[in-house]
């Protein structure tokens, strides 16, 4: 709560008369309320003022204020103060600021309790004032000229007055006697009852004149608020990539020539209007250019959001609700159409007002709403019934929670309708026309992606301009091996010729990135006019990995260069590079060119399925066009070398060298071998062999023609093109939905409300969670009555009690964490890095990184990771039972005897392969076989859980694992071809069980790979092989079908689907 205050007191003219705040001002101090109570704050510490500035508008000021006397040391920088533990005298007008550019710094308590810390960090109220002080005095400098003289004069005046009345204060207190026989003080106090009246009818005609200054200005307002709002939108953005930082010296720059260039319109409105959305594309132009394809979408709507909410055209809660989308546990659904999941977020929408009945118009009105649901573009339907009257945002609400694999489209169709085509259309800017942006001070940083070579555009535009390695004005050097004395020299050098520098792969110097950053500063200063220095650099893995500092990519023209994003593209890109002359070099020309052909169709594959994720690869690799090239220089030896094409050696180097050389995962290394025996077959040569469906291999034509073959034959942009099932995109467009909403969820305004009833902050919802975890955190085991309650150390009591050991583990874990977070939101406790990233992950209900270490990988929510502990959830995080069993009273059951439960929930282990390690351990010891020749035999029942009272004599029932890629053919009792949108089909019942190796009957099966998650990769489990009618190479290659993809058993724990995918 606020601090009670008296009416119409004011705290810092306790601190600080008018007079002084009018210094400030004069000396530079921002004319922000923050900054005059920070600047208060400062001058009256008695602490070593600890300063946050991240904008760094604090300098100026700081310096006017203390004068020559101001001596600043950066980091770095010899002649620091040393006391070294002994007591020092020191001049009663010493004062020791510290200072920090960093935006959100980490301080240790004991730095905090030494110093008093002062956040300097621009406001957007502040920001909006400084900006609208520069439009208008872009528009009207008559009008923001005379407003700074009557601020100056207004300063003036207070100071004056100051002075007088304390030069009459000081010769009252000297006067001797009845003061009115000095006739000098009465002199002096009829001279300054006249000037005070002077002075403040002087004031009041300022003041009055300042209103009639201020309607004048406020109507360019609208310009300034958008300006401000659109840099604290940008400032943001390195919450996405820590690659995305900007500031407010770049931005300034990009504001001032907006308004410059925008067309002069003598209506006053209409300039205004035209000022406006000339920043507001600017600003677009400036960042877009240096995001990631993937991210512009986020960072577009975003920017439409805020817009909008700043303007008053959408609410925040509804905003909240799209976001957030609750979704009510559900068993099945009622409609065909409409998934579990979907039906949820239906029935939790119709609780609210503004989407009350929605569940009943659904199930009223079936057959209008399947329409919606099915058909190919339903974010360009209009609703049925009355619903069709709702507001665009509402629109989208609904069509979350139905067709959330169509967000991405729906969500460009949003901001085309409310900031215009240009934004969604807009193409790539050309390096020419984003070089005008450059100077001296502000480089260039190419942020790179595999395959992609951005500096022939800086060459190539150097050539056009007179800058070259040849003329020795361009200086081109690669970082690494001991090369930065190197680019010391050459920046020097450069700086003082007007040269240009290009510094390549600075991310492989992290040790010199903070001299490099003071460089640029120190040549950018006093450079020729004609310098320029051009970075490259990759982005780090993850966040935490980032090391390119702040003050290098801040001041950068920041450009992002991604190779092309369809097989069209692709396929074009792996032939351009050949040429004709490649196509006629080998003896065996026919069979040459075929072959090449088809390889460059692999490239592109192998290349463009990175883009369906963990469906595409298990993991990334770095595959390029350097591994295409290298491998038709393989295939044009061995054709020259050979009377017979060697089909298996080929596919040996290019699978498991060329290409293989790249890939770590074994079953990514079982796909890529499946790609080349379906593309290297003698079919190729006889024109039998269709590359994908619907796309012949090419009959022998020239270069030219196998380009126009592509645009003329090549089917339209579609999975089968990869061989993968058509539910490999709405999948892969479920997940980027969903990565979509959870980074515009975290972009918000800590600060912003969701509503007057509804608002909570970022504490006190957080308080909320917390309060409810305690309350449903289950009791810990006792693991000494435990380890007494059997003598019996067979397998299976060995995983229950390393189980129940782990769970104890979680549970701790959670109890203090949640505690020591409470004792820091009552002020107990200090907040550290570590509770402050519980708070952050508990507010955007998100599985904090301090639990989910002691558990099993997920995907989920918080509150569907937490229900995993404390209820038994189907894998759309609907209840399966009426009677739930939490995992914990599992335990509680097999801990009642130890004997096995009926059907074991494998995706309820912490410790899944253990259990199935156990079941390979008990039948190996009953029939004394060697355990490192018995293996897992799998049979797949027609039961589900509720169909076993017992377990089996020897091995295990198990249950809780879907199948993605594929499907389950319950009657036929073999693998089949996946349900057009069944993401993720059940599994029935599987019984698991133990024989030889050698007795394993594998002939018609596939080794279906088991994961924890939808993720793949590092959560691998085990393997099963499982009945089909197709040969193991054909189920490697899209469920039984002539197409290459890959399909997985996925564990029902952990892999939280998206909400509400139609079945």
């Amino acid at each position: 709560p606020p601090v009670p205050l008296t009416e119409g007191l004011d705290p810092v003219l306790l601190l600080a008369d008018q007079a002084s705040v009018a210094a400030w001002h004069n000396q530079g101090l921002p004319a922000d309320r923050l900054s005059v109570e920070n600047a208060a704050i400062l001058t009256h510490s008695q602490r070593c003022p600890l300063l946050v500035d991240p904008q760094q508008q604090t300098g100026k000021w700081l310096r006017n204020l203390y004068g020559p006397g101001l001596r600043v040391l950066q980091h770095r920088q010899k002649g620091r103060i040393r006391l070294g533990g002994k007591e020092c005298e020191y001049n009663s007008s010493f004062r020791l600021l510290l200072h920090t550019k960093l935006a959100n710094p980490h301080f240790p308590p004991e730095l905090q309790a030494q110093t008093t810390l002062i956040n300097f960090s621009v406001t957007q109220a502040g920001l909006e004032d400084q900006l609208l002080g520069q439009v208008v005095n872009h528009e009207r400098p008559d009008l923001e000229s005379l407003k700074m003289e009557l601020s100056i004069q207004q300063n003036a005046c207070q100071i004056e007055l100051k002075e007088l009345e304390d030069e009459l204060l000081n010769r009252l207190s000297a006067a001797e006697g009845s003061f009115l026989r000095d006739a000098a003080l009465v002199e002096q106090l009829e001279h300054t009852k006249s000037t005070a009246t002077y002075i403040h009818n002087k004031v009041a005609e300022a003041k009055e004149n300042e209103l009639k200054i201020n309607a004048a200005r406020e109507l360019y307002r609208p310009v300034a608020q958008r300006a401000a709002l659109l840099y604290f939108i940008i400032k943001d953005l390195h919450h996405i990539n820590p690659m995305y930082q900007y500031s407010l010296k770049a931005f300034s720059a990009v504001f001032h020539k907006a308004i410059e260039h925008t067309p002069h319109n003598e209506n006053l409105p209409a300039r205004v209007h035209s000022l406006t959305e000339a920043v507001t594309y600017s600003v677009f132009q400036y960042t877009s250019q240096g995001l990631f394809q993937r991210d512009r979408l986020t960072f577009l709507t975003h920017t439409t959001f805020q817009i909008l909410l700043m303007e008053g055209a959408i609410e925040a809660d509804e905003l909240d609700l799209l976001l957030r989308l609750p979704v009510e546990t559900t068993s099945e659904s009622p409609v065909s159409f409409l998934s579990a999941q979907a039906w949820g977020a239906i029935r939790a929408l119709s609780v609210l007002e503004a989407f009350r009945g929605l569940d009943r118009d659904v199930e009223g009105s079936a057959k209008r709403w399947r329409k919606l649901v099915e058909s190919e573009c339903p974010e360009r339907e209009r609703l049925p019934l009355d619903w069709k009257k709702k507001s665009p945002l509402q629109k989208l609400i609904i069509l979350r929670a139905m067709r959330p694999d169509r967000m991405s489209y729906a969500l460009r169709n949003f901001v085309e309708e409310s900031l215009g085509s240009r934004y969604v259309d807009a193409g790539k800017v050309e390096f020419e026309k984003s070089f005008e942006e450059t100077s001296p001070s502000t480089p260039v940083f190419f942020i790179l992606s595999p395959g992609v070579n951005p500096l022939k555009d800086v060459e190539a535009l150097g050539l056009k301009l007179g800058f070259s390695l040849d003329r020795g004005n361009l200086h081109s050097i690669s970082l690494g091996q001991g090369q930065e004395s190197a680019a010391e020299k050459a920046m020097e050098t450069a700086a003082s010729k007007g040269h240009w520098v290009i510094l390549q792969n600075v991310h492989l110097v992290e040790h010199w990135l903070g001299r490099l950053a003071d460089l640029m500063d120190l040549t950018g200063r006093e450079a020729d006019a004609q310098y320029r220095v051009f970075l490259t650099g990759q982005p780090a893995p993850s966040p935490d990995q980032h090391i390119i500092p702040r003050a290098i990519l801040e001041n950068a023209l920041k450009l992002s260069n991604e190779p092309p994003t369809s097989m069209s593209d692709s396929l074009h890109a792996a032939l351009n590079n050949f040429s004709q002359d490649t196509l006629e070099m080998c003896s065996h020309e026919q069979e040459f060119k075929a072959l090449l052909f088809s390889l460059c169709y692999f490239h592109a594959c192998v290349t463009e399925r990175r883009k369906f994720g963990p469906q595409g690869w298990n993991r990334c690799y770095p595959f390029n066009s350097g591994d295409l090239t290298i491998s038709t220089n393989v295939l044009y030896n061995y054709l020259e070398t050979n009377a017979k094409v060697p089909w298996e050696d080929l596919c040996y180097l290019v699978g498991e060298i060329m290409y293989g050389g790249h890939i770590t995962d074994e079953w990514d290394r079982r796909l890529c071998r499946t790609y080349l025996q379906e593309l290297f077959i003698p079919k190729l040569f006889e024109r039998e062999l269709f590359l994908c469906p619907g796309f012949p291999a090419p009959p022998d034509l020239d270069y030219a023609g196998y380009h126009s073959y592509v645009d003329e034959s090549l089917p339209a942009e579609n999975p089968s093109l990869y061989g993968l099932h058509p539910n490999a995109e709405i999948e892969f467009m479920t997940a980027t939905s969903v990565s979509l909403f959870r980074t515009l969820l975290e972009l918000q305004p800590r600060d912003s409300t969701a509503g007057e009833d509804a608002a909570q902050s970022v504490e006190e919802k957080v308080k909320g969670v917390l309060e409810e975890l305690l309350e449903k955190l289950p009791e810990e085991y006792n693991m000494a009555e435990l380890l007494v309650k059997t003598d019996r150390r067979s397998p299976y009591v060995l995983v229950c009690l390393q189980e129940c050991e782990r769970m104890n583990q979680l549970i701790a874990e959670i109890e203090t964490s949640v505690t020591e977070l409470q004792l820091a939101l009552k002020g107990e406790l200090s907040i550290s890095p570590d509770l402050e990233a519980l708070q952050t992950a508990l507010f955007y209900e998100r599985v904090p990184e301090s639990w989910s270490r002691l558990t099993f990988p997920s995907t989920k929510t918080l509150a569907q990771w937490y229900s995993a502990f404390l209820l038994y959830e189907n894998y759309d995080g609907s209840k399966m039972f009426s009677d739930v069993l939490t995992q914990c009273q599992e335990l509680d059951k097999w801990t009642h005897d130890f004997v096995l439960p009926a059907v074991v929930w494998l995706s309820g282990l912490f410790n899944p392969q253990s259990f199935l390690t156990a079941v390979m351990q008990s039948i190996a010891r009953r029939n004394k076989w060697p355990l490192d020749k018995t293996t897992l035999c799998v049979d797949v029942t027609k039961k589900t859980k509720d169909d076993y009272g017992h377990p089996p004599r020897e091995g295990a029932y198990i249950h809780g694992l879907y199948m993605e890629g594929a499907r389950w053919d319950i009657s036929a009792g073999v693998l089949a071809e996946a349900v057009l949108k069944d993401l993720t089909p059940a599994m029935p019942v599987l019984y698991v069980r133990a024989v030889p190796a050698d007795q394993l009957e594998l002939k018609n099966t596939y080794e279906c790979p088991v994961y924890r998650t939808k993720l793949r990769g590092p959560t691998y489990i085990w393997s099963f092989p499982l009945k089909t009618h197709h040969p193991p190479s054909k189920c490697a290659s899209k469920t039984c079908t002539n197409n290459v993809s890959s399909f997985e058993l996925c564990l029902q724990g952990s892999a939280a689907p998206p909400c509400g995918y139609p079945l």
